[in-house]
């Protein structure tokens, strides 16, 4: 059990440490599939 919650811990550091890496990847994810979107229609 002792193992279990040292592992979420540990889950919950690196999320912390790497949430804002994901929020940029989705942001760009995004703008490019609306320019991609865009694109299309002129």
């Amino acid at each position: 059990m002792d193992t279990i919650a040292k592992g979420a811990r540990g889950l919950h550091l690196l999320w912390d440490l790497n949430w804002d890496r994901l929020l940029y990847i989705g942001t760009i994810t995004i703008a490019l599939l609306a320019g991609a979107y865009l694109g299309t229609m002129f």
